[in-house]
């Protein structure tokens, strides 16, 4: 499931000051960008609901699936981009770049009993889910669509090219994904192509 990301409040930590991470690495988030009430909570997060946040910052809090917890805590780092991905939605894609601005820290919605990300197993001293915080970098010069996608990932299947084993479609599960730089610079160079 999405994480449900909102506004900050006193009890969260500010994000670090900016920094550039030596190692860059790239990677894709999905949200849901249409609303979708979970327990009384709208789990709604869209690209531009990003924009309006404070500075275009947020943590990407609530994910619940231990790989893409693991991406979040052992592998992003300060600097790393991200594909801004919308889910759950009638046209699923690619909307645009976020960048990695906070490492990995303890997901405060997991102690929320109030929260749908609420987990009563999770204990303070021994926290089981972590969140990074992403800033608003820029829009795709236009949406990238999952449909598109699917048709590069399939030719490239068959014929080779840098989407054939991209994890979107080999583990389409997962909320927070690895994109290699090939995969990245292939979703770049169809920004500007017309789609057909």
């Amino acid at each position: 499931m999405p994480p449900r990301k909102k506004q900050r409040t006193n009890t969260v930590h500010e994000p670090c000051e900016v920094k550039k991470s030596s190692e860059h690495s790239f990677w894709l988030i999905k949200s849901e960008p249409e609303s979708r009430f979970e327990n009384s909570v709208d789990m709604k997060f869209s690209i531009d609901d990003l924009k309006q946040c404070p500075n275009q910052i947020s943590c990407w809090d609530g994910v619940r699936n231990y790989q893409a917890r693991n991406f979040m805590r052992d592998q992003m780092k300060i600097g790393n981009q991200a594909f801004f991905y919308h889910s759950n939605c009638k046209v699923p894609g690619i909307a645009g770049i976020v960048e990695i601005v906070r490492e990995s820290y303890p997901d405060y919605t997991q102690f929320d009993k109030k929260n749908p990300h609420y987990d009563g197993a999770s204990k303070m001293e021994n926290p089981r889910w972590f969140m990074v915080d992403v800033k608003f970098v820029r829009m795709l010069n236009r949406f990238v669509t999952l449909s598109e996608l699917k048709e590069h990932q399939e030719r490239h299947k068959s014929e080779g090219g840098p989407l054939k084993a991209m994890a979107l479609f080999t583990r389409s599960r997962l909320s927070v994904q690895p994109v290699t730089k090939d995969e990245w610079d292939f979703i770049l160079s169809l920004e500007n192509v017309v789609s057909s």
